[in-house]
């Protein structure tokens, strides 16, 4: 039988949900159905296919230490994290991953999946790929698997299969469609949602896209053979990369293909596109309520809120979402969230931070909580894994002052190196060479205050950096 490579394409902002999932920690690595983040998810619904091998994550750079860290905390070790420089769509990305996969003479079967989606019935979608696998795409075929639909949804494209049982040959790919084309599409029978789930070999992918898109490939090839490997991820070359046409799989390939192939599944398939998305698949109250954190509502319906650290109170709400982090609140309208990007987009064109980061932000090393900020001073919560160690670094406007809340701090001020314990503190002066890290066993916990006179984290120089920033 031949190898199967999951390809887990892990580069997408889902900016949709907003304000929860945002640039810099998107909704593929949020636990939005259950304990375990969508990306963690997706690997672990594979267990028990045969003759699988281990996986290939292509992600963006700015996520590489949040991929790493989360396939580590689940047992997956991937063959290699490739990292993207630029976005380029999927097509490209599929590419580089079938050039990897096919290293050392191997023809493996690609497995291609988007990290963000939710499969309810995992045993049933490892049956469908079984079936995928045992004929179509292991003799050549390039095979989707398209979502027995539920509804006339207006948010998804979908694909007219030829008629026939299982594995049948494609007719034709659409765009997502009004209401009423939907429910044509919906009462025919013969359309079904596009997942954007793949199951094909690899050569027979590029040779496809040979066909279509020579560009692509030579420059997918020329971004590969420039890549350097770095610690645990293969950094793409960014000229070559960036040279490359973006273009999605369905418009550079699957469209124009003879050899397209479509198995329809009703395993239960989300792809979490919307806030409404989310409240259709969590656990409801006998009045339609999906509630997450300290919730309290009285006399609502159809409701989804969504919390984090403060009691969030509904009255006498209908089809309503509620959304609560720590530094921007959603209130929408249920039948309006896909409108969410437009909010996402306008504060981009205002240069709003809300946009693209977090108050909290995770770092290799831990994270930061932006606790305060005024003019001139800014306070952080840090916390700092066992072990581990942020970059020797020095500040020409600011100034550090540092408090240990738990655990034990190592610092570093230009040519001092002593512990600190719990309630023990240090100042860092502006222009010192420091580095905190954590000997023990236990997280780092402490409080930052910054003072100066710009406090941006673009005020860092770095001398020593373990991981390689």
């Amino acid at each position: 039988m031949t190898d199967l490579v999951p390809v887990l394409l892990s580069g997408g902002s889902g900016t949709r949900l907003w304000p929860l999932s945002r640039e810099t920690h998107p909704k593929q690595f949020q636990p939005l159905v259950g304990e375990q983040s969508l990306l963690q998810a997706t690997w672990q619904r594979l267990a028990g296919l045969p003759g699988m091998a281990a996986p290939i994550v292509v992600a963006n750079e700015e996520h590489r230490f949040m991929v790493a860290e989360q396939l580590r905390q689940v047992g997956a070790v991937p063959s290699a994290i490739v990292l993207e420089p630029v976005g380029r769509n999927t097509a490209p990305a599929i590419a580089v991953a079938a050039l990897q996969a096919m290293e050392g003479g191997r023809d493996p079967l690609l497995l291609v999946l988007p990290s963000d989606h939710v499969i309810a019935d995992a045993a049933g979608f490892r049956a469908a790929v079984q079936e995928a696998r045992r004929g179509a795409a292991e003799q050549g075929s390039l095979v989707t698997f398209g979502i027995v639909p539920t509804g006339p949804e207006t948010g998804y494209g979908y694909i007219k299969a030829a008629p026939g049982e299982a594995v049948r040959a494609v007719e034709r790919f659409v765009e997502k469609p009004d209401l009423a084309t939907a429910q044509a599409y919906v009462a025919s029978g013969d359309y079904f949602w596009n997942s954007g789930m793949f199951l094909f070999r690899a050569s027979a992918y590029l040779a496809e896209l040979e066909k279509f898109a020579p560009a692509m490939v030579g420059a997918a090839m020329a971004a590969l053979a420039g890549g350097k490997r770095d610690v645990d991820f293969l950094r793409l070359d960014r000229a070559a990369f960036e040279a490359c046409p973006a273009d999605s799989i369905d418009y550079a390939v699957m469209e124009k293909t003879d050899a397209a192939a479509v198995l329809p599944i009703n395993v239960g398939w989300n792809d979490v596109g919307s806030w409404s998305a989310l409240w259709e698949i969590a656990d409801q109250d006998p009045d339609g309520n999906a509630h997450h954190g300290d919730v309290l509502a009285l006399g609502c319906r159809n409701t989804l809120a969504w919390g984090g650290r403060r009691l969030i109170s509904l009255l006498g709400l209908q089809d309503v979402i509620v959304v609560d982090t720590d530094d921007a609140l959603l209130v929408a309208a249920r039948d309006q969230v896909q409108q969410v990007k437009d909010i996402v987009a306008r504060l981009k064109a205002e240069h709003r931070p809300q946009a693209a980061i977090h108050r909290k932000v995770y770092r290799p090393w831990g994270s930061y909580d932006g606790i305060d900020s005024g003019e001139r001073f800014q306070v952080k919560r840090i916390v700092v894994k066992p072990g581990a160690a942020l970059s020797l670094q020095m500040h020409h406007h600011r100034a550090e002052h540092w408090i240990v809340v738990s655990g034990s701090a190592r610092v570093t001020c230009d040519d001092k190196v002593f512990l600190l314990a719990e309630n023990q503190s240090t100042y860092i002066p502006l222009g010192s060479r420091h580095r905190l890290e954590n000997p023990g066993k236990v997280p780092l916990e402490l409080i930052e205050v910054q003072s100066g006179s710009y406090l941006g984290e673009d005020d860092i120089v770095r001398f020593e950096d373990v991981y390689g920033r």
